[in-house]
């Protein structure tokens, strides 16, 4: 029981640790964005790094119970997770350190086509990991509208 707690801890550093990276990067860009014209529904900034948090331990889990399944395609799931866990991380530096809002917007939909990729994937190995991936799917459709609306009002 040990082993399989601490190896599910691997799995949901892993994400945590993507995110706290790409957010320690663009943490000076975070402090000026504050500062930009917001869209409507615009949540305040302490709330985008507790949501965060969330998703990663949710997607952490989904990748743990993937990977762990010993189902076939387990590796193509886990591949597209992994592809997907590197275009979310490079959003960040494009937004906010970059300030290429349209830019990060198209790079936002080839995040969100990734993750859907990544819930196609999963749903046939275990249903439960694929839908712990759809807040995810979600909020990146919510950021989508953020960062849109951020490139035409700044």
């Amino acid at each position: 029981m040990r082993e399989k707690q601490n190896n599910i801890l691997w799995y949901i550093a892993l994400p945590l640790l993507v995110g706290i990276i790409s957010g320690l990067w663009g943490r000076n860009g975070m402090r000026e964005f504050e500062n930009m014209n917001q869209p409507p529904l615009s949540p305040p900034g302490w709330v985008f790094p507790i949501v965060w948090i969330i998703l990663y331990i949710l997607m952490g889990v989904a990748s743990y119970l993937v990977a762990q399944s010993g189902e076939k395609g387990r590796g193509e799931a886990i591949f597209f997770y992994l592809l997907q866990l590197v275009v979310n991380f490079f959003w960040t530096p494009i937004f906010f350190v970059a300030g290429w809002y349209l830019f990060a917007f198209f790079w936002l939909i080839l995040l969100w086509v990734l993750i859907y990729a990544c819930i196609q994937r999963f749903y046939p190995i275990d249903k439960r990991a694929s839908y712990l991936m759809l807040p995810y799917l979600a909020w990146v459709t919510f950021a989508g509208y953020l960062n849109f609306s951020v490139f035409l009002l700044n």
